[in-house]
C-alpha cells in the first residue's frame, strides 16, 4: 500500500511540474496559476519561479519514492529521509492551503484537490515507508 501510495504521489507531483515547467517555457497558462492574475504567458521573473517550482516538485517526487522503498535515497543521508518526507507534506499542506484560498476555480478545485492528495499521500508514505537507505 505504501508503494502505491507513493506512485500516486509522484505521478500528481509529476503532473504539477510538468504544467510549472510549460509555464517556465513560456505556455499561455497563466491565468490557471496565481490566481489567474496574468492571463497567458507569464512575466519572466514569475516563469523563472515555476522553473523552481517544478524543480522543487520533481525532487519531492524522488524523495516519496525513496522513502516507500521504490528507488535508492541519492540525496538525502539515511536516517534522515522520513524526516525530509514530512517536510514535504507539510509542504504540501501549505500549497494546499494557498490553492484553496484562491478566487481562481481551476487553482482552488483542481490544484487544491491535486495538492490535498499529494499532502495526504506524502504523509501516508512519511508514516509507513522504510525508505531505501
Amino acid at each position: 500500500m505504501t508503494q502505491l501510495a507513493a506512485i500516486i504521489a509522484a505521478l500528481l507531483f509529476g503532473a504539477v511540474a510538468a504544467l510549472q515547467v510549460a509555464l517556465a517555457l513560456g505556455a499561455p497558462l497563466g491565468g490557471y496559476v496565481l490566481g489567474g492574475r496574468h492571463a497567458g504567458t507569464l512575466p519572466p521573473r514569475l516563469r523563472l519561479l515555476s522553473g523552481i517550482a517544478a524543480l522543487i516538485l520533481g525532487v519531492s517526487a524522488l524523495i516519496v519514492l525513496a522513502q516507500a522503498g521504490i528507488i535508492t535515497s541519492w540525496a538525502v543521508p539515511e536516517g534522515l529521509l522520513a524526516p525530509v518526507t514530512w517536510v514535504v507534506a507539510v509542504f504540501m499542506v501549505l500549497n494546499t492551503l494557498g490553492n484553496v484560498a484562491s478566487r481562481n476555480k481551476f487553482e482552488r478545485y483542481v490544484f487544491g484537490g491535486a495538492t490535498a492528495a499529494c499532502a495526504v499521500l506524502t504523509a501516508f508514505v512519511a508514516l509507513t515507508g522504510s525508505g531505501s537507505g
